[in-house]
């Protein structure tokens, strides 16, 4: 079992450093810039693009939630100079300190900058699926891989920080009297997916179960897993989601939907060839990508997400 994960890990970081291979330079650096998405609560926007040198690996969200004893922040962004940032914005928004990094999962793009954040006395939570992950050879071939594709953002300073307290299940943390649930959901995209519900604004922050307006990355995930996932976040009847990447949406069902719609229509066709033998190549060719084409990364992203996906109906059928 182990091995099979360690496998996965290490296939899904070989797929991450191929699709950084094939992105092409922004012209433009996006700025860390908070956007008000409730009373409490602050949503970050990376680029819906694959991290670069030239983008500084700002291509995931984070979120955080002000109290009146602290900031609750939801993901760490890509790189330590961006949590560097993030810190100097809620600094101009509130006086109270981090107190709380909450990680949804332990991809690269959310997790760079933890180290900023613990430098300042925060402490970091996370799911105990992620245990074996950090202390993987996958997870330190892949931070060195990033000191050499993501420099001098990502360099031999950058860490890859272990959390300070666990989650084996479903939990709450309360700080300045203000509620947050933490609720595993995984395994879905990764074994350690948790997401952060703030109930009095009805605010969710998702993680990389929702990817609003570009096609998702679906790597080594068990599809059937997400998709019951997505299925769970539904029920939690939020107002608001804050996306692993992309733009708020004040549409949680519809936007929720789009990703679990392409997961299962991934399951479908790759399912259907897999059932009939048919090769992969024959399958992706004759499939009608035509709903989803026109999205960002369906180039860079969709024939990879396709064949991973034919391998796992291979295994499933």
């Amino acid at each position: 079992m182990a091995q099979a994960s360690s496998w996965k890990r290490a296939a899904a970081a070989l797929a991450v450093c191929f699709l950084a291979a094939t992105a092409s330079a922004q012209t433009a650096t996006r700025k860390v810039e908070p956007q008000r998405v409730s009373p409490s609560a602050w949503l970050v926007q990376g680029d819906a693009a694959l991290g670069t040198s030239a983008n500084r690996n700002f291509i995931s969200n984070a979120g955080f939630v002000v109290t009146p004893a602290g900031v609750v922040v939801i993901d760490a962004l890509g790189s330590p100079q961006l949590a560097r940032e993030l810190l100097e914005a809620i600094a101009r928004i509130t006086p109270q300190p981090v107190t709380h990094v909450v990680v949804t999962h332990y991809h690269a793009d959310h997790i760079y900058g933890l180290q900023e954040f613990r430098g300042r006395g925060a402490k970091i939570v996370a799911h105990r699926a992620a245990l074996e992950y950090i202390h993987s050879d996958t997870a330190a071939t892949r931070l060195q891989a990033s000191r050499a594709e993501l420099g001098p953002w990502i360099d031999a300073r950058t860490e890859l920080v272990t959390p300070d307290q666990w989650l084996d299940g479903p939990g709450e943390l309360v700080v300045g009297g203000t509620r947050l649930v933490l609720q595993p959901v995984g395994p879905a995209h990764t074994p350690e997916d948790l997401v952060v519900f703030l109930p009095g604004e009805r605010v969710l922050f998702a993680g990389d179960l929702v990817f609003r307006g570009r096609i998702p990355f679906v790597g080594q995930a068990d599809s059937r897993q997400w998709i019951a996932a997505l299925d769970t976040l539904v029920k939690m009847d939020a107002l608001v989601v804050v996306p692993g990447h992309g733009a708020l949406s004040t549409s949680a069902r519809a936007d929720m939907e789009l990703t679990r719609d392409y997961l299962a229509f991934l399951r479908q066709a790759m399912g259907a060839a897999a059932r009939d033998m048919e090769p992969f190549e024959e399958a992706y060719a004759r499939t009608d990508w035509s709903r989803f084409e026109k999205l960002p990364l369906f180039r860079a992203a969709n024939r990879m997400n396709a064949y991973n996906t034919y391998l796992l109906m291979e295994r499933q059928r």
